[in-house]
């Protein structure tokens, strides 16, 4: 990406943020206080007006200067598990996304039909965090 890494991870330290760079959240109800540590959550909706469904995503990890790791929850569809790893590439950076399917009905799709999807949701996700981060520049 064309900005820091420092500038991303202040992207992701905003739960607020969430909705802006995530594909598929809507909006969000809430942010726990103590976002993004271990165990804080973002309370979010996911689909289009008027056909949304509530949930939440949890914080497992947050590594403050590599990233973090979530349980993404989005039911019916079930959950997945999602880490944004951050790495600084000289004056920007390299970013991914790994996500997976880990409980529901997400599971039962084929990994490689599951993965196609997912690569193609989180390009558009990786898009839309530079978007933001590079505007967080100093």
């Amino acid at each position: 990406m064309a900005c820091s890494a420092d500038a991303v991870l202040r992207v992701l330290r905003d739960g607020w943020l969430y909705p802006t760079w995530v594909v598929g959240a809507s909006r969000v109800r809430a942010v726990s206080d103590d976002w993004p540590e271990p165990g804080s959550r973002i309370s979010h909706s996911v689909g289009l007006w008027p056909f949304t469904i509530d949930d939440d995503s949890v914080s497992l990890a947050w590594f403050p200067e590599h990233g973090i790791e979530l349980q993404a929850r989005g039911w019916p569809a079930g959950e997945a598990r999602v880490r944004v790893s951050v790495v600084a590439d000289g004056p920007g950076c390299v970013v991914r996304i790994t996500e997976d399917a880990v409980r529901g009905p997400g599971t039962w799709v084929p990994r490689p039909i599951r993965s196609a999807a997912l690569h193609v949701r989180n390009v558009e996700s990786l898009r839309r965090l530079e978007w933001l981060a590079a505007r967080r520049e100093p």
